[in-house]
């Protein structure tokens, strides 16, 4: 999950769209040989049969040639990819450590877009800030030729609310710290883990800025320095980071669909993303919200169509940016779209939604909190999130938004994380939000008159 900007300096061209691959003539039985759910079975596909699947390199590839098979072979039709190009960019080594006042090997991980040290690493005093506003309050020039730490420990909520507000050490420090002449950073990892696992995640450089090492630390390592600072000791750190950039590359999207009755009446858009970050499988960040999506819909439709068509987005590229959701809004713009909703946010069981509708639809607001009643989610009616795969498409056509929000609270320990791997989904759970997505795609897909969002959306 990442619903940081787009960086500017990144490259997209939309190529053009891929030819809709036909479908079999009826969709066939759903397939259950664990007994654990659909989704459970397409999670753990991907996980072991693609793996992880950074952006814009070949396991991303592959992931969209796996989506085209396993798509096709549940009944979908129109099953595409839609390719556009991007920057890349890919891990290298990542080492390093504190090496005054006392030694330590840190355990860190290189940020998304992260520049490289040089060849041979750096070792540099290392200045510590409690938090973002800290280093913005500090002079130009004054962290030439020196490490930033930038400590800012996350809290843990339900919803998610606090990534936002903690995200954005990550997202923006690094390229702060470049502007006071810092020569690398490091940052508490945004998460609410407190093992040694660092969080990955991407970091965005205004055009013109040339990016910097960038790594974030786990969190016990972001105490001992903390701690350290507290004396007042000199600190010393070195650090080798050497990722690159491999210039332009391909990405894409994968879109399907369960046609509806009426071809007429514009489709109901249910996305998720399916590139991951590279130090884990991505099972909770994003196969498993690519596994819930495709699941409902299928469940929504298992009677027969409904009404709307249901369009599928297995989006690209989310994770270093959302190039994903702006492609498809590029190829996607003058289509109509009824409605959007969005599964990023884990695996666990959905608790809450949030009805983006306007007033002229409270019987259909109503409708959909009936029918999520019996799977204890309450509904509520206000401003709505979405997510960055549907953000532009939403912005572009002013589409309401449904948030069916999942249960966050242990979310962000495992986010961006080498722990992102199956064993971490609850079957149980992720049926609920299966059944949860299904409830409300069957009865907005269902809905024969319009769809209008609340004001402000």
């Amino acid at each position: 999950m990442n619903r940081a900007p787009i960086a500017a300096a990144l490259l997209l061209v939309i190529a053009p769209q891929a030819a809709a691959r036909p479908a079999p003539a009826s969709a066939p039985a759903i397939p259950d040989p664990d007994g654990k759910g659909l989704a459970f079975r397409i999670v753990a596909d991907l996980t072991t049969e693609v793996g992880q699947r950074l952006a814009a390199t070949p396991r991303e590839a592959a992931a969209r040639d796996w989506a085209v098979a396993r798509l096709t072979a549940l009944g979908f039709v129109n099953v595409r990819i839609e390719p556009y190009t991007m920057s890349g960019w890919e891990r290298g080594e990542e080492r390093g450590s504190l090496t005054a006042p006392a030694p330590q090997k840190l355990a860190l991980t290189a940020l998304g877009n992260s520049g490289a040290t040089p060849p041979g690493g750096l070792t540099a005093p290392l200045v510590y800030f409690d938090g973002l506003a800290a280093l913005k309050a500090t002079p130009a020039n004054a962290l030439a030729g020196r490490i930033a730490f930038i400590d800012n420990a996350m809290k843990v909520t339900q919803d998610g609310s606090s990534y936002g507000q903690f995200g954005a050490a990550r997202r923006q420090g690094p390229a702060i710290a470049a502007s006071k002449g810092a020569i690398a950073v490091l940052i508490r990892s945004i998460g609410t883990d407190h093992n040694r696992d660092p969080h990955t995640g991407v970091t965005n450089w205004p055009a013109g800025t040339t990016p910097i090492p960038a790594a974030a630390v786990s969190a016990p390592d972001a105490d001992l320095i903390a701690r350290t600072a507290r004396t007042g000791r000199p600190i010393v750190a070195s650090l080798q980071l050497t990722p690159k950039f491999t210039g332009d590359q391909p990405s894409g999207n994968v879109v399907a669909e369960i046609l509806g009755r009426d071809p007429k009446l514009p489709p109901i858009l249910a996305a998720c993303h399916l590139d991951s970050w590279d130090l884990a499988t991505g099972a909770i960040d994003d196969g498993a919200g690519c596994a819930i999506v495709t699941a409902a819909a299928l469940q929504a439709s298992q009677h027969g169509p409904l009404l709307r068509t249901i369009r599928l987005l297995w989006a690209g590229a989310e994770e270093r940016g959302g190039f994903g959701g702006a492609a498809y809004a590029k190829a996607h713009g003058n289509e109509p779209h009824a409605l959007a909703m969005e599964a990023d946010f884990g695996a666990d069981r959905v608790w809450k939604a949030v009805s983006g509708l306007a007033p002229a639809n409270a019987a259909l607001t109503e409708k959909l909190g009936l029918a999520l009643a019996p799977l204890g989610v309450v509904i509520t009616s206000g401003q709505t999130e979405g997510g960055s795969d549907i953000e532009a498409i939403a912005a572009a056509q002013h589409l309401p938004v449904i948030d069916l929000m999942q249960d966050g609270t242990r979310y962000f320990d495992l986010h961006h994380t080498p722990d992102d791997t199956l064993d971490k989904i609850d079957p149980a759970q992720l049926q609920q939000a299966v059944d949860a997505y299904a409830a409300a795609v069957k009865v907005l897909a269902d809905e024969p008159g319009p769809i209008t969002p609340v004001n402000g959306r």
